[in-house]
Formats: structure tokens, C-alpha cells, sequence
């Protein structure tokens, strides 16, 4: 039966690994030229997404679902603000995650827009597993 702790830090360690497979996919898309730059920012607005959950995952913070990475911010500045500041980068993520993955009055996303989707996502990628090390670095709980 596992503890606690190793129940969180099993989680936190399945959304950094949804997060860092969802970043691969938005590179692997962009990469392979098809022209559905729409999914690659898609696949970089989940990466984002993932990794603040499992910043909040770590602290304990429960979130609803949601793809609204202004509103997880929200909940990230409930641990820390500045941090929570550093991420607001993020927030132009948040319409690749529902907006553009439907037929409506939106311009198609370019092959630029994508990449700096997904740097953004890398952006935010890392920084949440800087925030993160020290606790990674301990390993899973005994």
C-alpha cells in the first residue's frame, strides 16, 4: 500500500511525463510539416498545461478540470506569487486548447505561431521543474 507522499509524488511525477510526452508531440507535428499547425499548438498548450497541474499536484492545490491556464495560475500564486507571475506567459496558451481545435471564425494558426507556442510550453516546462527539483532530487518517498 503505498503512503501519501508516494501517492503525490506518483502523480506528480504522471503529469511532468504527460508534459514532457505532449511537448514531443507538439514538436514531432510541427517537425512533420502536414500543415494542422493547430494541433502542435494544442499538444503545447497541454504540455503547459500538465506541468503547472503538476506544480499544484506537489503543493497539495486541487484544481478542477479545466484547460484555462490563467485560472491555474490563480492557483499557483496561492503558493507563490512570483512564480505564479513568472508563468503568465502561458496564459496566450490557453485558446489552443479548445478554440482552435473546432471549426469557427479563427485564422489558422502558421508555422510560426506553433513554434512559439511550443517554446512557451518548453518555457514553462522547465521552469516548473526548476521550481520543482529540490523535490525531485529527494526521489519517491519510502
Amino acid at each position: 500500500m503505498r503512503t501519501k507522499e508516494q501517492v503525490i509524488w506518483d502523480f506528480v511525477q504522471e503529469w511532468l511525463r504527460k508534459a514532457d510526452n505532449d511537448l514531443r508531440a507538439a514538436r514531432f507535428l510541427l517537425e512533420k510539416e502536414f500543415q494542422n499547425y493547430e494541433a502542435s499548438a494544442f499538444h503545447a498548450q497541454q504540455c503547459a498545461e500538465k506541468a503547472i497541474k503538476a506544480y499544484l499536484v506537489r503543493h497539495q492545490v486541487e484544481f478542477p478540470k479545466t484547460h484555462d491556464i490563467r485560472r491555474l495560475r490563480k492557483l499557483v500564486a496561492s503558493i507563490d506569487c512570483s512564480f505564479a507571475e513568472a508563468l503568465r506567459e502561458a496564459d496566450m496558451l490557453s485558446p489552443y486548447a479548445v478554440e482552435f481545435r473546432y471549426p469557427g471564425d479563427l485564422e489558422p494558426i502558421d508555422k510560426n505561431t506553433a513554434l512559439d507556442a511550443i517554446n512557451v510550453a518548453q518555457k514553462v516546462n522547465d521552469i516548473v521543474r526548476e521550481k520543482l527539483a529540490e523535490y525531485l532530487k529527494k526521489g519517491r518517498p519510502i
